[in-house]
């Protein structure tokens, strides 16, 4: 008669304690992931699909803050200045790790000594569109129209220091062109900039102006991959239009300075096991991003080669963002 009890008594206390510890991790604090750019752009839509794997597999909650403004730099600094405990991690662009430092004196952070590389998860490929009004309909009809002056020896990025902005740069040197660029705040700005023919042509991340040439206000006339883009197969690269440059570039994780290697290591397999699901490559391709995967390790090592691509490129030019 008593057996049945103690054994309910039993199992009610394993349920209780089950269920105690299972609320204790929902309580316990979050996975923060700062991404410097606002809802809606590409990096937002990879850095939520990523964290919704990522709270399965790390059984804790992920959650994405949002902190637009300056270029993706006040973002930068909060996990530079955060707490190196695993709470806390960063989705930024090549951009603001490689590009940043050769162009503003005045960066308050160092990316290979306040940040750990965590994971690599996207690459994307930048292009060079023209909006609608512009009658080149290849490179080299619009690098004839520029060689002219006036308003089509302009062209546009969403931000100033921006990878985009140095590629334009890059270009504008191999084609033998005095190009001026003119900074927008955001991707929304440039691409309605585009259609309202404010400016003539833009570079930018291909999965953005494809947006463009999907509406049919606009054309991409040149990608800057190694090969051409699978979404746009019939739009050739700069090389294939004779001029011998190339530029992609990737959204990364990082953690602040310090952070435990062992945690490091469990964000990162959290983290490269999200991106290479099925459903989350389904959902980024179309997009643009081509989901990669690495770890802390190989991340590393890409950096410090991108680094040594653009910083020459970007002191060549002689631009300084502040």
């Amino acid at each position: 008669m008593h057996a049945p009890n103690r054994r309910a008594v039993l199992a009610g206390a394993a349920a209780a304690a089950l269920a105690g510890a299972t609320a204790a991790r929902a309580e316990g604090p979050p996975l923060r992931i700062v991404l410097g750019y606002p809802a809606g752009a590409s990096s937002d839509t990879v850095t939520r699909l990523i964290a919704e794997k990522m709270r399965v597999s790390l059984d804790r909650p992920v959650v994405v803050e949002n902190k637009p403004g300056g270029a993706g730099i006040i973002a930068n600094l909060a996990v530079k200045s955060a707490a190196p405990d695993g709470n806390t991690v960063l989705m930024t662009p090549l951009a603001n790790m490689v590009a940043f430092p050769h162009s503003y004196t005045k960066l308050e952070y160092d990316p290979f000594k306040d940040y750990v590389p965590v994971a690599h998860v996207a690459a994307f490929q930048i292009a060079f569109g023209v909006g609608a009004e512009v009658p080149a309909k290849t490179l080299a009809e619009y690098v004839a129209l520029a060689k002219k002056g006036g308003r089509y020896a302009n062209f546009a990025s969403a931000a100033v220091g921006s990878l985009p902005h140095f590629f334009g740069l890059m270009f504008a040197k191999t084609a033998g062109l005095e190009l001026t660029h003119v900074p927008y705040k955001g991707t929304a700005n440039v691409l309605q900039a585009l259609m309202s023919g404010e400016i003539p042509a833009a570079v930018l991340p291909i999965a953005d102006l494809g947006t463009l040439a999907q509406s049919g206000k606009g054309r991409i006339l040149a990608t800057a991959g190694a090969k051409r883009s699978p979404h746009y197969p019939d739009v050739p690269t700069f090389k294939e239009s004779g001029y011998d440059i190339e530029g992609s570039a990737w959204y990364a994780l990082f953690a602040p300075a310090g952070t435990p290697q062992a945690i490091v290591d469990k964000i990162a397999a959290a983290a490269v096991d999200a991106v290479k699901q099925p459903d989350v490559k389904a959902r980024i391709d179309p997009i643009g991003l081509e989901a990669t995967g690495y770890g802390p390790a190989e991340l590393a090592k890409i950096m410090k080669e991108d680094d040594a691509k653009w910083g020459p490129v970007i002191k060549a030019s002689g631009f300084k963002a502040d």
